[in-house]
């Protein structure tokens, strides 16, 4: 059988860049890609901590690195999974259908993945939770920053909401103005954590390494962040489809994946919240 045949008859290809979207049957690099690139941000984090300390066995910029060029990696990744898998033959697809179902359904797996991820890091800080508390000196935790923060990305959550039932009434102008809205209180709140990251280490000395409550804290939040930031990613894409004219009332899916992903990471700083930064404080108090 000559290679144009074996193609012709749905041959498997690695990479494949062109044909995996229509039909979700062949092989792709990128969501292995995406993969590595997130398992190194972990790596990285570890490389970080063992890094300290005069006798560390690596160099104290070892984790920095690693985790910057996982960060690239990462973000390479998922352009080329998210462009070949929504974007590339675009007009080609029937409306809504199986292709539809399939995003829909990947969505929710990845999801859980996600939730599976979040549920390890939150049984690290349950586990230390059960010890003598608090373990060491806690900063102020819930501050003006965190509860600013919170209701932000709240409010992100219901600007989205807003601008996806609108792409179902076919309301492009109003759709965009809440995307918009979304994309930006996403931004903000990703400054604020930073911000807030910059006034636990400069002027309250509390660090990642800064005992077992410093590492579940960064942790948890830094795991939420990018989150968050890959959430502000997913947006930015479709809101350059929605001003490329790619929505309309029949032809939205990836915009119900993306608003799925976001309120994912809504609901779930929402329980950090109270579990890491009020419980702790809580806890500290009596």
């Amino acid at each position: 059988m000559s290679i144009e045949e074996s193609h012709d008859d749905g041959g498997h290809q690695m990479p494949a860049v062109e044909d995996w979207p229509r039909g979700f049957g062949e092989a792709s690099w990128w969501p292995f890609v995406t993969a590595v690139g997130a398992a190194g941000i972990y790596a990285g984090a570890g490389l970080y901590v063992v890094g300290q300390g005069d006798n560390a066995p690596v160099g104290p910029m070892a984790g920095p690195a690693a985790f910057v060029g996982s960060i690239g990696l990462l973000l390479a990744g998922l352009y080329g999974w998210v462009y070949h898998a929504f974007v590339s033959h675009f007009w080609e697809r029937e409306e809504g259908g199986d292709h539809g179902n399939t995003l829909k359904w990947g969505m929710i797996a990845f999801l859980g993945s996600e939730l599976a991820t979040f549920g390890a890091g939150f049984g690290y800080y349950f586990w230390i939770r059960a010890g003598a508390w608090p373990p060491g000196e806690l900063p102020e935790l819930t501050g003006s920053l965190v509860l600013g923060n919170t209701v932000l990305l709240v409010l992100s959550s219901i600007t989205l909401h807003w601008a996806h039932i609108q792409i179902r009434k076919n309301k492009r102008g109003k759709f965009i103005s809440g995307l918009i809205a979304t994309l930006l209180l996403g931004i903000i709140f990703v400054g604020g954590q930073v911000y807030e990251y910059y006034e636990f280490i400069v002027h309250s000395n509390f660090t990642l390494t800064s005992g077992l409550f410093g590492s579940a804290f960064f942790g948890l939040t830094g795991l939420h962040g990018l989150h968050v930031s890959l959430g502000a990613v997913f947006l930015g894409i479709v809101l350059v489809r929605t001003l490329a004219g790619q929505y309309s009332a029949e032809r939205h899916v990836s915009v119900s994946t993306a608003s799925m992903y976001w309120h994912f990471v809504d609901v779930v700083w929402i329980f950090l919240v109270v579990v890491l930064y009020v419980g702790a404080e809580v806890g500290g108090a009596g």
